[in-house]
């Protein structure tokens, strides 16, 4: 399958929330897309159906294919922990996330083209890989002939989110992932379990 470049509210519309940020048209029509997507009587959905939205919702969020989710489902299943949390955790430790986070990007999708396009340091090192996994402590940094790109000014600009577990220095354009974020501070709303039964079965 390949990433979904299709239009964004199409997606919000069908999980009934705007899973890819402030979106004026789904406001206006937040039900799901297609001829009988306003009618209330729809069917209830089996278990299974409920645990696979629910890991399309997840996939869709954090822009990972069904392959590197999978691989990292088995990853978070062999750590310690929850595998639901640690599941999620993978997910914000991607560098095109972490990139998204700190406001460089208005988006994960703006993100990941600013790291494939070699805008962005990783401990001072280019790092062009988008799902490259951050560890505690690590300082993401726009790259120097970069920081002069209106599109990171202008993101910049309309960043307002503040997240405990990342620290970001305007002036410098660098900031650090400084720990793995909690359940409870990640913003993101998917039940986790739901997707740890459906690869469980």
């Amino acid at each position: 399958m390949a990433r979904y470049t299709g239009p964004k509210t199409k997606i919000a519309r069908k999980f009934g929330e705007a899973i890819f940020g402030e979106d004026k048209s789904f406001e206006k029509r937040n039900y799901p897309p297609g001829q009988h997507g306003a009618n209330k009587r729809r069917g209830k959905k089996s278990e299974y159906a409920i645990q696979l939205m629910e890991k399309q919702k997840a996939k869709y969020t954090y822009g990972v294919l069904e392959r590197q989710f999978r691989n990292m489902f088995k990853r978070a299943r062999a750590a310690q922990g929850i595998t639901g949390e640690v599941l999620l955790q993978l997910c914000e430790s991607r560098l095109d996330n972490v990139v998204f986070r700190m406001g460089i990007a208005p988006s994960r999708s703006g993100a990941r083209q600013l790291v494939s396009h070699r805008h962005i340091t990783v401990n001072g090192e280019l790092v062009n890989i988008p799902s490259y996994s951050l560890n505690a402590g690590d300082v993401v940094a726009v790259r120097e002939k970069s920081k002069s790109l209106e599109a990171i000014d202008r993101s910049l600009s309309n960043s307002s989110h503040v997240y405990e577990w990342i620290t970001w220095n305007t002036e410098t354009k660098q900031g650090t992932y400084v720990s793995i974020p909690s359940r409870l501070q990640i913003p993101e709303n998917i039940n986790e379990q739901f997707i740890v039964e459906l690869y469980s079965k």
